[in-house]
């Protein structure tokens, strides 16, 4: 009888084990890493695209909103086609010829030492692995970019 029940117990566990990690997919996110103003007025933006799902996900296409206190300053649209593993972030750069009043909130920003808030908006569009496209609406979220000491004109 103990014999039995041990043969039951341990199918029992290795049926548990057959089902492998569980495979999510979940909404990405995206952030401006750094924010840097060219000799040419032009803006270099690092944007961080951040995977949360539990597989590798390929970033085929981001076309974001970026407002400058409550000003838009343009759009970010770039096709990045990197892959991005699980839970983890990788960063492109996007350049930018940033509207005039946004400009100018980086140019007050930067020589007063001061923080200036941002916010992105937009689509994502992303092809987790061995699953069929998709796009994800990104929603407004508020954050805020920082001079950098010893390094003009570079926001973080």
């Amino acid at each position: 009888m103990k014999r039995w029940l041990v043969l039951v117990v341990l199918a029992l566990l290795l049926t548990a084990c057959g089902g492998g990690p569980v495979r999510r997919v979940s909404e990405p996110a995206a952030s401006i890493q750094q924010l840097t103003v060219r000799a040419d007025g032009s803006w270099s933006v690092d944007l961080r695209l951040q995977n949360y799902s539990s597989i590798p996900m390929r970033f085929d296409a981001v076309d974001l909103t970026l407002v400058l206190q409550d000003q838009a300053a343009g759009a970010l649209k770039v096709s990045p086609g990197i892959s991005i593993g699980p839970e983890s972030a990788d960063v492109v750069t996007v350049t930018l010829a940033p509207a005039s009043l946004a400009r100018i909130a980086i140019a007050d920003a930067l020589s007063d030492r001061r923080s200036v808030g941002y916010s992105l908006e937009g689509s994502v569009q992303v092809v987790p692995e061995e699953r069929k496209s998709q796009t994800f609406t990104l929603k407004k979220r508020n954050n805020s970019l920082n001079p950098v000491p010893g390094l003009p004109g570079v926001l973080r």
